[in-house]
């Protein structure tokens, strides 16, 4: 079954799937960027682009309960893209660069994993550490050739050298860390989904090597908590150059949205900070 679904005219499906925000999402072909497939919270989905609908392969009623909250499609982007245009026209130049992006809500365990591997790290590499990460202890998504993505449980039991075949580097002893205090409930993700950005910044940082902008980012992409602003060395580039003299502050409930423009923004136009230190 093939439910046709109206699509918002605020969703690209190459902006949100490939702007850094997630890593399991790819192109069917390379060569028609409106049709992608990738798994989410252990479910597998291919979608596509047609005109102004969006082809979502799944039945209805997955669709109603699952994909609707996952691409956000309930919020109103355009208007909170407006409101963030209106605040300076840098802003508004990286909110029309990419219009379609949205934020995506994503499995809390899966975006820490990701977000600590995305560490001195780029885009393509995390997305093969990942792939070889459910294919070593992920179980099988039937007839899809996709691997769910492992639970913190089964990746506790691992020995850091059974991490060797996946090619993390240094990033593997934070997995293993990670996977264990997860696994055992030291650090409780669903804890952290019903309270404070504080509470959450605190707890994820007991996890090796999680510092600021890794928890930034968890909270932001896993817990859908967004009034996170992660800051990496393009986001410090892109406030000093773009946004001299402002705070993430100002954009409220709405910062992580704004951060995600300007990342993609800035990472698409190294030219603009040609000589700018972070």
């Amino acid at each position: 079954m093939t439910p046709v679904v109206a699509i918002p005219a605020s969703f690209d499906l190459a902006q949100t799937l490939d702007c850094g925000q997630a890593f399991r999402w790819r192109p069917v072909n390379e060569d028609s960027p409106s049709f992608w497939e990738g798994v989410a919270f252990d479910r597998y989905l291919r979608l596509e682009r047609q005109k102004d609908v969006l082809l979502l392969y799944c039945s209805q009623e997955e669709f109603q309960n699952f994909w609707r909250s996952y691409f956000d499609l309930d919020e109103d982007y355009e208007a909170m893209r407006s409101e963030l245009s209106a605040l300076c026209p840098a802003l508004k130049s990286a909110c029309d660069y990419a219009p379609g992006i949205r934020l995506l809500r994503q499995n809390p365990w899966e975006a820490l994993c990701s977000f600590l591997i995305s560490q001195n790290n780029h885009i393509p590499r995390i997305k093969g550490i990942l792939q070889r990460l459910c294919q070593q202890f992920g179980s099988p998504i039937a007839h899809t050739g996709w691997h769910a993505f492992p639970t913190a449980a089964a990746l506790a039991s691992a020995r850091l050298e059974d991490l060797a075949p996946i090619r993390a580097g240094f990033r593997a002893k934070y997995l293993l860390d990670a996977a264990k205090k997860v696994a055992c409930g030291e650090v409780d993700l669903d804890k952290i989904l019903l309270s404070s950005v504080e509470y959450g910044r605190e707890e994820l940082q007991k996890i090796l090597g999680v510092g600021p902008k890794v928890a930034e980012c968890t909270l932001l992409y896993g817990f859908h908590k967004t009034t996170c602003f992660p800051m990496d060395v393009w986001m410090k580039r892109a406030m000093a150059v773009l946004l001299p003299g402002r705070s993430p502050l100002e954009f409220g409930t709405k910062a992580g949205l704004a951060q995600q423009y300007l990342f993609h923004y800035s990472r698409m136009h190294p030219e603009l900070f040609s000589g700018k230190s972070a």
